[in-house]
Order: C-alpha cells, then sequence, then structure tokens
C-alpha cells in the first residue's frame, strides 16, 4: 500500500513540475496573436488548422488566428493587403509574388536573419536563389511543382483504346472519342492558360528554347504561328472542345463540372499537387490516372517547373520572430510536417521529406505525379509568366487563345502574343 501511494505520489509531483513549467513558460512571454493565411481546399485546411493547434499547444503564449478560403480572389485580396501593411503575419504565397509585390525586398523579411531558428541546410542552393530577391531571402519554398496530364482512365477503355503517350496518339484519341463516344466526349478540357502550357511544350520539344529569356521571347511570328496552328489542330482533332462551347458549360470550377465528373472530359493539365482533388472530385464509378506528358519523333527537352507556393513572413509583422517559428514548426519540425503531410505537395525541405516517408505519410499519387512532373522539367518559370496581365482570365493568355479558338489569324495572333509578352517583361523587369 505504501509503495502504490509513493508510485502515486511521484506522478503527481511529476505531473505538477511539467504544468508548472508550462505555466512558468507561458508567464516568462508577453502574450503574442499572429495572422496565418492560405488558399486551398478542405483537406489542406484541415491539416494546416491541426499543424496550428498543435504549434499553439507548444507554444501556449502565442495565439495564431488563420485565414483561408479557395484561390479564386485570394491574390487580389493578398495584393491589397501587402500594398496597405495590413497583411497577416505569414502568407502562403506564390512564387511570382515576391516579384509582383515585393521585387524591392519591402513586403517580406530577409530569412537569412534568422537562421538560429531554421535551418537553410535543408534546402538546396537554387532553391534558396529561387526565393532570393532585391539580396532577400523573402520566403522558403514549400514544394516544387509543373503541370502535366491527367486522364480518365474508364472513359479512354470505354472507348477501346490505350492512354496517348505521343501528340499524334492525342489526335487519334479525338477522333475515336467522337466517332465512338459522341460528339459531348473529349479527350480533355483545355482553356486559355492550358493551351498556352500545351503551345510551350510543343515549341520546346520542336525547337529547343525556353518560351522568355532574359525578359524576352525567344520565339520568331512563324515559331510561334506553328504552336498556334498546332493548337488548332488539336480542336480540330476533337481533342478538346472550342473554349465557346466549354464557356457555355457554365461551370467556372472544373471540379464540380458534371462533363468532368462523369468522364465526357477525360483528361486535363495540371499540377501536380492538384491530384488528389482531381481523383476526389470525380464520380465514384470513374478512374482517374497519371497520363505524364505527350512527345514527338526527335523532341527536344521540354517542361517548365517553379516553386509551387512558399511561406513568408512579412515585414509589417509586429511579431516577426514568433512567425518565423510557426513557420518552421509546419515545415521543418517532425510533429508539424506530419500533421501537414503532403497538402501542398511533396516537400523540398530533406527533413521534412524524410519524416514523411518514414512515417508512410507520403501519398502515392502525389509522390508518383510529382516524380513524372520534377523528371520533365527542363527550364524554370520566367518571372513573368504568370504575371497577372497574362494568365488572369483577363489577360493575354485567355485573350489569344479565345481569339483563336473562334477562327482568328493564327499569325496575326502570334504576333500579338509575342510583344504582349515582351512589353509586360520589359515594365516588370527584376
Amino acid at each position: 500500500m505504501k509503495k502504490r501511494i509513493s508510485v502515486i505520489l511521484c506522478l503527481v509531483m511529476a505531473l505538477s513540475f511539467c504544468l508548472g513549467a508550462v505555466s512558468a513558460s507561458a508567464e516568462e512571454h508577453e502574450p503574442v496573436t499572429l495572422r496565418m493565411s492560405w488558399w486551398g481546399g478542405e483537406d489542406r485546411a484541415a491539416a494546416t488548422l491541426a499543424a496550428v493547434d498543435a504549434f499553439m499547444e507548444k507554444y501556449p503564449w502565442i495565439t495564431v488566428e488563420c485565414e483561408y478560403a479557395s484561390f479564386d480572389g485570394w491574390q487580389e485580396k493578398c495584393a491589397t493587403q501587402l500594398a496597405g501593411g495590413t497583411a497577416p503575419d505569414l502568407m502562403q504565397i506564390n512564387w511570382n509574388w515576391m516579384y509582383q509585390f515585393s521585387s524591392d525586398g519591402s513586403k517580406f523579411v530577409d530569412l537569412n536573419e534568422y537562421t538560429d531558428i531554421i535551418d537553410l541546410s535543408n534546402y538546396t542552393q537554387s532553391q534558396l536563389d529561387s526565393m532570393t530577391l532585391a539580396g532577400k531571402l523573402q520566403g522558403l519554398p514549400i514544394s516544387m511543382t509543373s503541370k502535366l496530364f491527367f486522364f480518365n482512365k474508364t472513359t479512354f477503355d470505354s472507348a477501346g483504346i490505350a492512354l496517348p503517350t505521343t501528340w499524334d496518339e492525342l489526335m487519334a484519341a479525338g477522333d475515336t472519342f467522337q466517332e465512338k463516344l459522341g460528339e459531348d466526349y473529349y479527350c480533355m478540357r483545355a482553356d486559355g492558360w492550358e493551351r498556352m502550357w500545351l503551345m510551350c511544350w510543343y515549341l520546346q520539344q520542336t525547337y529547343g528554347k525556353p518560351w522568355v529569356e532574359n525578359y524576352e521571347c525567344q520565339y520568331t511570328v512563324e515559331e510561334v504561328t506553328d504552336g498556334l496552328n498546332f493548337i488548332n489542330e488539336l480542336e480540330a482533332h476533337h481533342v478538346f472542345p472550342t473554349i465557346y462551347d466549354y464557356q457555355n458549360d457554365g461551370y467556372s470550377d472544373l471540379y464540380t463540372n458534371p462533363k468532368w465528373m462523369s468522364g465526357q472530359y477525360a483528361g486535363i493539365a495540371e499540377y501536380d499537387t492538384a491530384v488528389t482533388e482531381l481523383m476526389d472530385s470525380l464520380n465514384d464509378d470513374q478512374e482517374m490516372v497519371i497520363g505524364g506528358y505527350m512527345t514527338k519523333e526527335g523532341a527536344h527537352p521540354f517542361g517548365m517547373a517553379k516553386v509551387s507556393m512558399a511561406f513568408a513572413v512579412t515585414e509589417s509583422s509586429q511579431h516577426k520572430e514568433e512567425a518565423v517559428m510557426l513557420m518552421n514548426f509546419l515545415l521543418a519540425e517532425d510533429e508539424g510536417v506530419k500533421l501537414m503531410e503532403t497538402q501542398r505537395g511533396i516537400p523540398v525541405n530533406q527533413h521534412a521529406k524524410e519524416v514523411l516517408e518514414e512515417a508512410g505519410l507520403v501519398d502515392e499519387n502525389v509522390l508518383a505525379a510529382n516524380t513524372v512532373a520534377m523528371e520533365n522539367s527542363a527550364y524554370s518559370f520566367d518571372p513573368n509568366f504568370e504575371h497577372a496581365d497574362l494568365k488572369e482570365t483577363t489577360g493575354v493568355y485567355y485573350e489569344v487563345f479565345e481569339l483563336l479558338s473562334a477562327g482568328g489569324d493564327p499569325a496575326e495572333l502570334a504576333e500579338y502574343l509575342i510583344d504582349s509578352v515582351n512589353t509586360v517583361n520589359q515594365e516588370n523587369m527584376y
């Protein structure tokens, strides 16, 4: 009996000591409230909220308020916050936001000043260089990404054909879809942004050059005309519907479009990080698989990769050190890494990747898609490839390919596209 009482007393004392240590630790610090923001779906939100809760439990004097939504309109909101000095302390950002919002280094802190908190050796120098602008390491990359093909295998099986691996096979598949499945079935959906990617892949394979280098388009009017004619050929072979027909569906979100969900649109060129959402968005009787890339005989190396997204601490933050602590917890500390899983892609932080692999938390589909994308990316994005004047639905890419799909002259549109790209680059040299 005495022994049992002694054990109980020891446990009570140990618990009291732990609680006292936590209380003392909290009392040593002034209460701090941080704001953190990100975009993404429900799975990403759930994982991030769980990791934030774990962070607050570890650092009880820090409260984190979370702001998150879908990407629609998110960039405009963040631009307003950054311009007005009201941005959250820790932000999930797109790589090109550094160039658009902080080319002078005024909006995000230099993380080189916080190496007592973060271990930069877990990143390659090229990864750190990609986030360095105006002499400042303005963020830490979360993952690297590129677009690749995803196909609905169920629909291809219904048409009685294998998944295509070349552009010629893709065109032949479009003809077969039309013949065997009907006018409403297409190999893929492709809006203006996706068609720009398809054209770049084709041009890179054909001519062996990056799209833009040193702030100038590397292709002639004749070469881009060839690329636009190639897009017209894909449309003529029923690979994808006209942009007019696609817009008439009335769905701005692919994931809720019944034609995608049921397999009538049997493919898409999308970022590898979207693989889970793409698979989950299909009806239960549909199966989506990684389609890789279409190539051609004698193709040059092709493909473009970028930092998928990054975390950055804002200069307007009143609690920069604590914000860096939160970022490090999410990106590099075992507990945070396990809770975040691969909701933002395969981590480039080497320690985080090892932690997830050892814990069996790497999604096989995400890993497979990322591996294919990284192995087929010969070029890096140029800083303005995703500039709003080009990429947004009111931008040049959409304008060019909507006019092309409506019967516009390829040579005139090629000249306009090149001039527009060069103008954006000349006006935004960093």
